[in-house]
């Protein structure tokens, strides 16, 4: 007995499955461009938080009784603030 021959569902079930078989290539493929991508900028992330900390600290270190002053007086407004909403919210109506 010889094979039967391939009727026309199953040649389309043959290219579908070709077809779907390419795709999932190409998503792997661009899976691995889009890392590599995303690897490149957050890397580029890294070095600018490290250069915006150093320079943040150095900044600090240069004006350091004035930042002191700044840090203080927010802190003071924070805590003035809170007071005040605690005054406003605490009331019964």
């Amino acid at each position: 007995m010889g094979r039967k021959p391939e009727g026309s569902a199953e040649k389309t079930f043959k290219k579908l499955g070709k077809k779907i078989d390419a795709l999932i290539q190409e998503l792997n493929e661009t899976k691995e461009q889009a890392k590599e991508e995303y690897s490149e900028n957050i890397d580029e992330l890294k070095r600018n938080g490290e250069t915006l900390k150093k320079g943040f600290t150095d900044f600090k270190d240069n004006h350091k009784g004035q930042w002191e002053d700044v840090e203080s007086g927010l802190k003071k407004a924070g805590e003035e603030l809170k007071n005040a909403f605690d005054a406003t919210f605490s009331r019964k109506e």
